[in-house]
């Protein structure tokens, strides 16, 4: 049976769900249509996206059309969760772009045709709800060859539209469509110049790719239909055309012929190109060859972790078989894993499957150490698949438990979050103690928080994260501290002079010794050196570490009955906060470098926000429309830039961002955050 992985890509609320759900019942799969409003679709099963009406993860529907199996890939369309999108884009051979009518090509389906383009994916385009008001399909393919490609040409063309939609007409077979059962009617004659002028646009496009067709297009030879269906393939298997279809997903109209369309016009795994992997044993790139013959080899695009059944993994078969319950090799980990039963799955709807072939998709439940991107093989044949690329975190918050219980579950809870979706990050933040947890936006962090409750019953705080503020001095000074204690039997007795410079930036924080003529025992100096130690731990300001200074113990005195180690720990940790005392001291930041990919109609706005942010703008690069602006800006100034440069931009714009270095603080910010710490405690 032939085979066809195709992902449905576009725009948040562009009707993808309802095309997947209307496809799904053409096909007779599915007996009743659910709804998005009414949570009832087949793809959209979680109970979080059932609640916001809104895909989360992507959904893989397997089903049959025409003796052709379709693994469709249903993707979410809101930008926080792209991750999900190039997974899907990885192991499929062609996508659908689904485009509304009315909204036309909007922000998030440039962004996914870029993906597609970067990926060299194949592509159809589906105009959606037609049936809407303002719904209007001739300036949403302007816009399409404007904002996409100019390679975007109709093979459908609709009949009426708005409340009056009825049906489409076929550009190729010059037949109209009339209404969800496809009803096949004579093109009305309103329409009938139209669809002979933007079929000759369509033939001219796709006969470029046959010369014997040029020949015969240009000599005004008839061509057959069977030839320019041929010349579309072709072309769309190129990249050479995008044919767009037209229809409604709520009314069932144009689905079929798009059904037809994703059989006829989108490769089969066999016909892409051939995959490369790199070799186990020779550390060389190697072709695989597709076929069942060949050594096993897949690749996990997607992991999804549930509390009742275990993880789920899904995975795409490049090369060779798998069968339930056997052992496969899993390369990147060096491991072997044992596989129990294989299934498809519709939805959360599974269904057993004896085995997995070559071009194939399956999910196999609890692998014990595979994770998405892993590719798993044959042992005698062992191979690395390129992985996902992910897109990088931009935006951080701190993570608490609410509750004692919680901080316990938290631990396990997050890791099995994190394996689900890869563009997740975590760390614990040394100066802050904090756990910071990074996505790639403010709802992906929230749809997390609202998951690690629903699915593990951990309740989680997000709060923004504290700036990790040092303090350092600014001149050389020298500092004494006498400790003396007398309380009956033995007293204390520590006497330390220190003298403290500032070391240049990144200098670190060191502690030396100069004694003369034994002023303190040597057994003494390690309390001393502790004692400084911890007091640089909190620096005199606002209770940041001290950093970028020398401390030289370099005289004192003891007692030969009442010194002890504590006397000088504490004598050494009173000299230091004395020392930082009378060093001028100031606050030091962290500040970030930034790369801000935008278009250029936002340079201005961009570069007028970074000001207000104390940012400096080091260098710009103008590309083909877009701006790559190099900057550097505090941290304490983008702890939400990722929210604020999406709406400058209007979700266009993206930027990574790393540490640089640590700088000084103005002194009116520098006033601005000692007052904070003395309001409220240091960094609560």
């Amino acid at each position: 049976m032939q085979i066809r992985n195709t992902a449905l890509i576009s725009h948040q609320g562009a009707g993808k769900t309802s095309l997947a759900e209307y496809m799904l019942f053409a096909s007779g799969v599915i007996q009743r249509l659910g709804s998005v409003e009414d949570g009832t679709t087949t793809s959209d099963y979680d109970p979080l996206e059932v609640e916001r009406h809104m895909g989360i993860n992507l959904s893989l529907l397997s089903f049959e059309w025409k003796e052709t199996k379709l693994n469709l890939i249903d993707t979410p369309g809101y930008a926080d969760f792209v991750g999900e999108v190039r997974s899907g884009l990885r192991v499929t051979e062609g996508a659908i772009v689904v485009i509304c009518a009315a909204s036309g090509v909007e922000v998030g389906t440039e962004q996914m045709w870029g993906d597609a383009e970067r990926v060299d994916l194949p592509r159809l385009v589906f105009v959606n709800k037609m049936d809407r008001d303002n719904a209007d399909f001739f300036s949403t393919v302007e816009g399409m060859k404007a904002k996409l490609s100019p390679r975007c040409l109709p093979l459908q063309l609709p009949i009426g539209s708005q409340s009056d939609f009825q049906g489409i007409v076929d550009l190729v077979t010059m037949k109209a469509y009339i209404g969800s059962t496809s009803e096949e009617a004579e093109i009305p004659s309103a329409l009938q110049e139209q669809a002979e002028a933007s079929r000759d646009r369509l033939v001219e496009a796709a006969v470029e790719i046959d010369d014997e067709l040029i020949s015969k297009y240009l000599e005004g030879e008839a061509i057959s239909n069977e030839e320019i269906f041929a010349a579309i393939r072709k072309s769309t298997a190129a990249g050479k055309l995008v044919p767009v279809f037209v229809g409604s997903a709520l009314q069932g109209i144009g689905i079929q012929q798009l059904l037809n369309g994703i059989c006829y016009c989108l490769p089969s795994p066999e016909e892409r190109d051939a995959f490369v992997a790199k070799s186990m044993a020779t550390g060389n790139q190697e072709e695989i060859k597709l076929g069942q013959e060949s050594p096993f080899s897949s690749l996990v695009f997607k992991t999804s972790a549930d509390p009742y059944v275990g993880k789920l993994s899904y995975f795409r078969v490049y090369s060779g078989v798998i069968s339930s319950n056997s052992q496969v090799w899993n390369a990147n980990k060096n491991s072997m894993e044992r596989v129990g039963q294989l299934f498809t799955v519709l939805g959360k709807n599974q269904q057993l499957l004896p085995q997995v072939a070559a071009g194939d998709i399956g999910v196999v439940a609890r692998l014990s150490v595979t994770t998405t991107g892993d590719t798993l093989c044959a042992r005698e044949h062992s191979m690395i698949l390129e992985g996902i690329g992910f897109p990088h975190v931009n935006f951080s918050m701190a993570i608490r438990p609410e509750t004692k219980t919680d901080l316990d579950k938290m631990s396990t809870a997050l890791p099995r979050i994190c394996e689900e979706d890869p563009s997740l990050q975590t760390r614990r933040e040394p100066d802050t103690s904090e756990f910071i947890i990074s996505g790639v936006g403010d709802s992906h962090l929230e749809i997390v928080k609202e998951k690690m409750r629903r699915k593990f019953g951990v309740a989680v705080r997000l709060d923004l994260p504290k700036i990790p503020y040092k303090e350092t001095i600014t001149v050389s000074t020298r500092a004494e501290h006498k400790h003396r204690k007398q309380s009956g039997g033995h007293g204390q007795y520590g006497h330390v002079l220190l003298e403290l410079e500032p070391l240049p930036r990144t200098g670190g924080f060191e502690f030396a010794e100069k004694i003369f003529g034994g002023a303190i025992p040597q057994n003494y100096i390690p309390s001393v050196e502790k004692g400084v130690n911890e007091a640089r731990q909190e620096g005199v300001l606002a209770g940041y570490p001290v950093v970028d200074v020398k401390v030289k113990l370099y005289d004192g005195s003891f007692h030969s009955v009442d010194s002890s180690d504590i006397a000088f720990k504490i004598a050494g940790a009173q000299a230091l906060k004395k020392g930082l005392s009378q060093g001028e001291p100031v606050l030091l930041e962290p500040i970030m470098k930034l790369k801000i990919t935008a278009p250029q109609a936002y340079t201005g706005d961009i570069m007028s926000d970074l000001n207000t942010k104390r940012g400096r703008v080091l260098g710009m690069n103008p590309s083909g429309g877009i701006n790559i602006i190099d900057a550097q800006a505090p941290y304490s100034e983008l702890v939400r830039y990722a929210i604020d440069l999406r709406s400058m931009t209007q979700g266009r714009g993206d930027f990574v961002m790393e540490f640089d270095h640590y700088e000084e603080v103005p002194a009116h910010v520098s006033q601005r955050v000692i007052d904070g710490v003395k309001k409220t405690g240091k960094g609560d």
